[in-house]
């Protein structure tokens, strides 16, 4: 038999994606759930994008109370850096939306698209690989932590020894993956 070629779907999945094939038991209503938060996804994908795009080229935006206006305009003006990689290990690293470091002051703020409540703890994950990766102890700067969502800001001051707990966790637990990985499956 010679199979159809596909060659533009090469790397692509199907919304009803037999890998993904829960769908089979979706009433109308879960359908159009999922449809609409793969659309919302999506549209989060595309925000982050122009908002790093206006950051990188110092396009200040209109000054509204919008989400995506405040976290550019904020990123502009407190000259922070875009999607940037904060490194321990191979087993613990992520990318900050901005991050900003000055005069022993870090400054990281996540842009959040959805309408879903969000926690400050991934912030504080951000903090803690920052400080790891730069040997700076959270006792001596000050941190400020922002989320920027549903066209409010909220802004996070953590207690250093929660930095300093969220630190140990990712060395001790970065050792014990490692220790595993050894083991192999």
């Amino acid at each position: 038999m010679n199979f159809n070629e596909h060659s533009a779907l090469a790397g692509k999945h199907a919304f009803l994606s037999p890998s993904s094939y829960h769908w089979i038991n979706y009433n109308d209503q879960k359908l159009e759930a999922r449809w609409y938060s793969s659309v919302a996804a999506a549209r989060g994908t595309a925000l982050h994008e122009y908002a790093q795009k206006a950051i990188l080229l110092g396009i200040k935006q209109a000054k509204t109370k919008t989400t995506i206006n405040q976290y550019i305009n904020d990123a502009i003006g407190y000259k922070m850096a875009v999607e940037q990689t904060l490194f321990y290990s191979y087993n613990c690293f992520g990318h900050a939306d901005t991050i900003s470091f000055r005069s022993n002051f870090l400054r990281i703020h996540d842009l959040k698209t959805g309408i879903t409540a969000t926690s400050h703890h991934q912030l504080e994950v951000y903090a803690a690989l920052f400080c790891l990766e730069y040997e700076i102890s959270p006792f001596e700067i000050d941190i400020e932590l922002r989320i920027y969502q549903n066209d409010e800001i909220r802004v996070f001051i953590p207690e250093p020894e929660t930095i300093v707990r969220i630190m140990d966790k990712i060395v001790i637990f970065d050792k014990q993956i490692e220790i595993l990985k050894e083991g192999g499956f």
